[in-house]
């Protein structure tokens, strides 16, 4: 009766064993309506460039084209078949505005830039990178929060800065633009939809 004891508490002891070595579900993102027009976003290779700082504003520009060119002359690869997104967020957020943003607001976009900036620099006279990209296929996301910071700095004190982002700015977003609720979500949130990431600065 010891032995047959011994046993069953073995036979016990082994399958809690095996039981809590029991590998865990893998991990499924929550994934949200508001983001599925990153599904329907066409292109087989799918990658998101992040963009904090004005600095980074041409060197995003510069990667996306990369990106087009070393794809097509390395693979074969057709604009069509490119799935890129840049986000604008934190201080590369003013370059997601057009140029009537700029033409009012310039000196406090870009207070230290001499001379003041009276149209985006990246996207106006034969500067049109970004809506250049935006004719290839390039989505921009653009941060909310930081967007509502800038609303709020123009507006001033005692200022409308809501009103003055959604009849002002939104408006006069870049071509295939889409503000979201802030720029790191949009971020985490396109990963999750299985685009690559690409840290600009």
């Amino acid at each position: 009766m010891t032995g047959l004891g011994a046993v069953a508490t073995a036979a016990a002891f082994g399958g809690a064993a095996e039981a809590a070595q029991a590998p865990a579900p893998a991990f499924q993102p929550t994934l949200h309506a508001t983001d599925d027009w990153m599904n329907a976003m066409p292109g087989k290779h799918r990658v998101i460039l992040d963009v904090t700082s004005p600095e980074g504003v041409p060197d995003a520009i510069r990667f996306a084209g990369n990106l087009f060119t070393g794809s097509k002359n390395g693979y074969g690869i057709e604009d069509a078949d490119m799935a890129i997104m840049i986000c604008l967020r934190h201080s590369a957020t003013a370059y997601a505005y057009g140029d009537a943003v700029w033409a009012k607001y310039g000196k406090m976009l870009a207070p230290k830039v001499e001379p003041v900036p009276t149209a985006n620099p990246y996207n106006s006279g034969e500067r049109m990178q970004l809506s250049g990209l935006a004719k290839r296929g390039v989505q921009f996301i653009v941060c909310g929060t930081a967007s509502r910071g800038i609303a709020g700095r123009l507006a001033g004190q005692g200022g409308d800065a809501e009103a003055l982002l959604k009849t002002e700015m939104v408006p006069n977003l870049l071509p295939n633009s889409r503000l979201v609720a802030a720029g790191v979500v949009g971020v985490l949130h396109a990963q999750e939809r299985g685009f690559r990431l690409l840290f600009v600065g």
